[in-house]
Protein backbone atom coordinates (compact mmCIF):
# COMPACT_ATOMS: atom_id res chain seq x y z
CA UNK A 1 0.00 0.00 0.00
CA UNK A 2 1.19 3.59 -0.91
CA UNK A 3 -0.77 5.54 1.52
CA UNK A 4 1.29 7.29 4.37
CA UNK A 5 0.96 10.21 6.48
CA UNK A 6 3.50 13.05 5.93
CA UNK A 7 4.08 15.60 9.13
CA UNK A 8 5.37 19.06 7.28
CA UNK A 9 8.69 20.41 8.60
CA UNK A 10 9.14 23.14 5.56
CA UNK A 11 6.52 24.47 3.16
CA UNK A 12 7.56 24.96 -0.30
CA UNK A 13 8.73 28.71 -1.40
CA UNK A 14 9.89 28.72 2.26
CA UNK A 15 13.44 30.35 2.56
CA UNK A 16 13.25 29.39 6.23
CA UNK A 17 14.39 25.09 7.69
CA UNK A 18 12.00 24.01 10.07
CA UNK A 19 12.67 20.80 12.39
CA UNK A 20 10.45 19.01 14.74
CA UNK A 21 11.94 18.82 18.10
CA UNK A 22 10.78 15.22 19.50
CA UNK A 23 11.32 16.58 23.05
CA UNK A 24 9.97 20.13 23.26
CA UNK A 25 6.85 18.24 20.53
CA UNK A 26 7.34 21.67 18.43
CA UNK A 27 9.17 22.96 15.38
CA UNK A 28 12.20 24.95 15.63
CA UNK A 29 13.93 27.61 13.10
CA UNK A 30 17.06 25.44 12.53
CA UNK A 31 18.33 28.12 9.64
CA UNK A 32 17.84 30.42 7.33
CA UNK A 33 18.79 29.80 3.37
CA UNK A 34 21.05 31.93 1.26
CA UNK A 35 19.04 34.76 -0.39
CA UNK A 36 17.34 33.14 -3.60
CA UNK A 37 17.24 29.31 -2.21
CA UNK A 38 14.06 28.66 -1.43
CA UNK A 39 12.22 24.91 -0.84
CA UNK A 40 10.92 23.64 -3.87
CA UNK A 41 8.06 21.77 -2.38
CA UNK A 42 6.97 20.71 0.93
CA UNK A 43 9.54 18.83 2.79
CA UNK A 44 8.67 16.75 5.79
CA UNK A 45 9.21 13.44 7.35
CA UNK A 46 7.39 10.05 7.78
CA UNK A 47 6.24 9.41 11.37
CA UNK A 48 7.40 5.97 12.76
CA UNK A 49 10.40 5.26 10.38
CA UNK A 50 13.97 5.84 10.96
CA UNK A 51 16.60 6.57 8.78
CA UNK A 52 20.55 6.07 8.86
CA UNK A 53 20.56 8.94 10.61
CA UNK A 54 18.43 8.48 13.11
CA UNK A 55 15.81 10.53 12.05
CA UNK A 56 12.36 9.37 10.69
CA UNK A 57 12.64 9.22 6.56
CA UNK A 58 12.52 12.14 4.73
CA UNK A 59 9.92 13.01 2.09
CA UNK A 60 8.93 15.83 -0.73
CA UNK A 61 5.01 16.19 -1.02
CA UNK A 62 4.76 17.27 -5.06
CA UNK A 63 1.42 19.51 -4.44
CA UNK A 64 -0.20 23.00 -5.89
CA UNK A 65 -0.98 24.47 -2.26
CA UNK A 66 0.98 25.78 0.38
CA UNK A 67 1.07 23.83 3.78
CA UNK A 68 2.21 25.09 6.94
CA UNK A 69 5.15 23.09 9.62
CA UNK A 70 3.50 20.62 11.52
CA UNK A 71 0.85 20.07 8.81
CA UNK A 72 -0.39 16.37 8.64
CA UNK A 73 -1.14 15.34 5.14
CA UNK A 74 -2.57 11.99 3.66
CA UNK A 75 0.18 11.14 0.78
CA UNK A 76 0.47 8.05 -1.46
CA UNK A 77 3.97 7.44 -2.26
CA UNK A 78 5.18 7.74 -5.70
CA UNK A 79 8.91 7.07 -5.56
CA UNK A 80 12.33 7.71 -3.98
CA UNK A 81 15.35 9.23 -5.14
CA UNK A 82 18.43 6.88 -3.02
CA UNK A 83 21.42 8.98 -1.94
CA UNK A 84 24.49 9.23 -0.16
CA UNK A 85 24.89 11.87 2.18
CA UNK A 86 28.90 12.58 4.31
CA UNK A 87 30.57 15.08 5.86
CA UNK A 88 34.16 14.77 6.90
CA UNK A 89 33.28 12.02 9.36
CA UNK A 90 30.79 9.42 7.87
CA UNK A 91 28.88 8.83 4.65
CA UNK A 92 25.42 7.53 5.29
CA UNK A 93 22.11 6.51 3.10
CA UNK A 94 19.83 9.60 3.13
CA UNK A 95 16.85 9.01 0.61
CA UNK A 96 13.92 11.48 -0.20
CA UNK A 97 10.83 10.02 -0.95
CA UNK A 98 8.68 11.60 -3.51
CA UNK A 99 4.90 11.70 -2.03
CA UNK A 100 1.67 13.16 -4.14
CA UNK A 101 -1.05 14.53 -1.30
CA UNK A 102 -4.63 12.50 -1.62
CA UNK A 103 -6.31 16.14 -1.64
CA UNK A 104 -4.44 17.50 -4.10
CA UNK A 105 -5.71 18.07 -7.97
CA UNK A 106 -2.66 18.70 -10.25
CA UNK A 107 -0.25 16.26 -9.58
CA UNK A 108 -3.37 13.50 -8.92
CA UNK A 109 -2.59 11.24 -12.05
CA UNK A 110 0.80 10.89 -11.02
CA UNK A 111 1.23 7.29 -9.67
CA UNK A 112 4.53 6.78 -9.64
CA UNK A 113 7.93 8.75 -10.39
CA UNK A 114 8.21 7.97 -14.14
CA UNK A 115 5.16 10.57 -14.33
CA UNK A 116 7.38 13.21 -12.91
CA UNK A 117 9.00 15.59 -15.47
CA UNK A 118 12.73 14.90 -15.62
CA UNK A 119 13.62 18.16 -15.08
CA UNK A 120 11.40 18.07 -11.65
CA UNK A 121 13.38 15.48 -10.46
CA UNK A 122 16.78 17.22 -11.65
CA UNK A 123 16.28 20.66 -10.07
CA UNK A 124 14.73 18.55 -6.62
CA UNK A 125 18.69 16.51 -6.69
CA UNK A 126 20.17 20.07 -7.38
CA UNK A 127 18.28 21.40 -4.59
CA UNK A 128 19.27 19.01 -2.33
CA UNK A 129 22.96 18.87 -3.33
CA UNK A 130 23.35 22.78 -3.00
CA UNK A 131 21.38 22.58 0.10
CA UNK A 132 24.07 20.19 1.74
CA UNK A 133 26.92 21.73 0.10
CA UNK A 134 25.70 24.77 2.24
CA UNK A 135 26.13 23.02 5.53
CA UNK A 136 29.28 21.38 4.37
CA UNK A 137 28.11 18.39 3.27
CA UNK A 138 27.98 16.27 0.17
CA UNK A 139 24.43 14.81 -1.50
CA UNK A 140 25.11 12.26 -4.23
CA UNK A 141 22.30 11.31 -5.97
CA UNK A 142 22.16 7.03 -6.74
CA UNK A 143 19.15 6.41 -8.04
CA UNK A 144 15.11 7.01 -8.50
CA UNK A 145 12.82 4.41 -7.54
CA UNK A 146 9.61 3.94 -8.71
CA UNK A 147 6.81 4.00 -6.39
CA UNK A 148 7.16 -0.38 -5.87
CA UNK A 149 10.44 -0.05 -5.03
CA UNK A 150 10.47 3.31 -2.65
CA UNK A 151 7.44 1.57 -0.82
CA UNK A 152 9.62 -1.57 0.04
CA UNK A 153 12.49 0.80 1.22
CA UNK A 154 10.02 2.66 3.24
CA UNK A 155 8.41 -0.69 4.76
CA UNK A 156 11.87 -1.40 5.75
CA UNK A 157 12.91 1.77 7.78
CA UNK A 158 9.62 1.70 9.62
CA UNK A 159 10.52 1.51 13.73
CA UNK A 160 9.65 -2.18 14.73
CA UNK A 161 7.02 -1.11 17.37
CA UNK A 162 5.11 0.20 14.77
CA UNK A 163 4.47 -3.04 12.37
Amino acid sequence: MNAITVIIETPKGSTEKYDYDPVLKMFRLKKILPTGMVFPFDFGFIPDTKGEDGDPLDVIVLSEFHSFPGCVVDCRVIGAITAEQSDKKKKIRNNRFLAIPEQGKIFKKIKSIEDVPKEILEELEQFFTNYNNIEGKFFNPLERLDAKKAVKLLNQNRNAEHN
